[in-house]
């Protein structure tokens, strides 16, 4: 008979041998310890002890991850895979992650330990997964086929409700089919949520009404209370909003858990803080395995950043997490939307749609883009889908900007058309987007 086995994939980085770690790891996450134990019998050990099934020597560090004081180099390294039974843990993810993706980071004798990937088996299809994903988000905002074009209130803080609604009645105006609170927005004194949903739906509501179009908007619903914070789902839901702003990392898996049970949203997940994760090479998470346990609790649409991003994250880690997040973890309907963001312009939409895939699965999402573009925020919005619509056609920057007023505009602010990474819309208060 087959057992069921949770499969972690961990790059360890130590001083001494990494075999021996990886089985000190395996022993100290299931059944064993410092010490030889009575009832740690052959019986336990066959059917709870976690095992190591492969080591795969890796080039050694000349520096250690981790501060080694009186140690010098090399640190020896490897990627190791450690199967868990899941007789053992369960098919409980505050399990998963306090077994095998929280407690290694204790071990003694390491330099360095990252978590590359996890593997569930199929029990883990019992989690609700995204409720709308992909084809939903396709569907609440009308966009059948192409990016779904999204904007991001800016200044991210300070405007009052009516200040907001007025916003709102710009972008709509200018042709976005997405609106988002920035993640910063959730209940401040001088802008309650409640407040700015009574101020932003009956500003949706009269677009729809006037254009047929009803333009998807994501309000900060996230609290640590989730009682607060399904009242505030309640609210957004009542007054005919279908989505919300989610900081997973603030909320954590149980929030997002109790959320997700009673949601009728599409839950638009904002990852901040988990820089601190991953930012290091050899401490942390990858994004791959971090990015499947919210999936799995009902994340529908996920933020990634974007090539040529504002921030620290490179355009190769960017075009993995695109893949991550596409990529079926038990079905299709389990795989979230793409959120491509951080500094986007029409610029960086050639590039993006080479290296992910020549697929337009995907949200682009642009605040300092869209708000700041010199001819307003409606040039902006046709200056990115100016862009997005050449890129599917195989024209290049350069090309797009010799025949689109608005983007040569933009391309003129932000960057060289040439180029195809081009300069993140970042300097200057207020203009970026995350």
């Amino acid at each position: 008979m087959s057992v069921s086995m949770i499969r972690v994939t961990y790059l360890i980085e130590t001083p001494g041998d990494p075999e021996a770690m990886a089985a000190k790891i395996a022993a100290d996450q299931s059944t064993g310890t410092f010490t030889e134990l009575p009832g740690e019998t052959e019986a336990v050990r066959a059917r709870h002890a976690a095992r190591v099934e492969s080591v795969e020597a890796l080039e050694p560090a000349r520096q250690p991850a981790l501060p080694q004081p009186d140690q010098t180099g090399p640190f020896r390294r490897a990627r190791v895979v450690v199967a868990y039974p899941l007789e053992s843990i369960g098919v409980d993810l505050a399990a998963v992650m306090t077994v095998t993706l929280g407690g290694v980071f204790a071990a003694r004798g390491i330099s360095g330990i990252r978590i590359l990937d996890i593997a569930l088996p199929p029990e883990f299809a019992s989690y609700p997964g995204p409720q709308f994903g992909i084809e939903g988000s396709r569907t609440l905002t009308g966009v059948a086929q192409g990016p779904i074009i999204a904007s991001i209130i800016k200044p991210s803080l300070g405007l009052t409700p009516a200040e907001t609604a007025a916003v709102v009645q710009t972008l709509c105006d200018a042709g976005v089919d997405f609106i988002k609170d920035d993640e910063k927005m959730m209940g401040p004194a001088y802008a309650p949520l409640q407040a700015r949903v009574d101020a932003i739906m009956p500003v949706i509501e009269r677009h729809a009404d006037r254009t047929g179009k009803r333009v998807m908007y994501a309000f900060g619903i996230s609290a640590a209370d989730p009682d607060v914070m399904m009242r505030n789902h309640d609210h957004v839901l009542g007054a005919g909003g279908n989505a919300a702003v989610i900081n997973i990392n603030s909320i954590g898996i149980g929030g997002m858990a109790f959320l997700r049970k009673r949601s009728g949203l599409c839950l638009h997940a904002h990852r901040n803080g988990w820089d601190i994760l991953t930012r290091h090479p050899g401490l942390g998470w990858d994004f791959r395995p971090y990015q499947k346990i919210w999936r799995l609790l009902g994340v529908d649409q996920f933020q990634i950043n974007g090539i040529g991003a504002k921030y620290w994250e490179g355009d190769d880690s960017f075009v993995q997490s695109f893949a991550d997040v596409t990529t079926p973890i038990f079905s299709d309907r389990d795989r979230a939307l793409p959120v491509v963001c951080s500094g986007q312009w029409g610029g960086q939409a050639f590039e993006t749609w080479r290296r992910t895939g020549q697929t337009l699965d995907l949200m682009y999402l642009g605040g300092g883009g869209i708000h700041g573009h010199p001819g307003g925020a409606a040039a902006g919005v046709r200056s990115i889908r100016a862009a997005w619509r050449a890129a599917s056609e195989g024209l290049s920057a350069a090309e797009t900007a010799a025949e689109n007023a608005d983007f040569a505009a933009a391309s003129a602010k932000w960057g060289n058309a040439g180029e195809a990474t081009a300069a993140s819309p970042s300097s200057g208060r207020g203009s970026g987007s995350r």
